[in-house]
């Protein structure tokens, strides 16, 4: 977001580190393409994206978005180090000062704009994830329950 932007100038919302709850943010991804796709279009609707990971060695914290990030991370540290790693698992694992650093802090957060590439495509996805026919969300869950390589359950 740039600079100076007010927040009544886009629309935004936190979501989990992983994926974690992603019910609340398709639910809302939906409102907003059913009854304010012109938002999406201009390019005025963003997710807040926390950090994944903690890496603590001495005084020193970074944050890591991804898997490879943090082990990208790990990898530089001198041998003698030995670090504290922490994963989120939800935006409720982190201490409000947390939140606020590294999701909230216009110079440290990571926003992920909303786009739509494809207005059929996703119109037949809002449709199968949240349409009447529960068999239709169960085939696609079925479907793509290979592609879910690390699930928290």
């Amino acid at each position: 977001m740039a600079a100076g932007a007010g927040w009544n100038a886009i629309a935004g919302w936190l979501r989990h580190a992983r994926g974690v709850n992603e019910t609340i943010s398709t639910l809302l991804l939906t409102f907003f393409f059913r009854h304010m796709p012109e938002l999406i279009r201009q390019g005025r609707v963003y997710l807040a994206q926390p950090p994944l990971f903690r890496i603590e060695v001495g005084k020193t914290i970074q944050y890591a978005q991804t898997d490879a990030e943090k082990e990208e991370i790990l990898a530089s540290l001198p041998e003698n180090r030995s670090p504290t790693v922490l994963r989120f698992k939800g935006l409720g694992e982190m201490l409000p000062r947390q939140l606020r650093e590294t999701t909230l802090d216009p110079e440290t957060r990571v926003l992920l704009r909303v786009d739509i590439e494809s207005q059929l495509e996703a119109d037949e996805t809002f449709h199968q994830l949240l349409g009447k026919d529960p068999a239709e969300r169960y085939r696609i869950i079925m479907e793509d329950a290979s592609f879910a390589d690390d699930v928290d359950l």
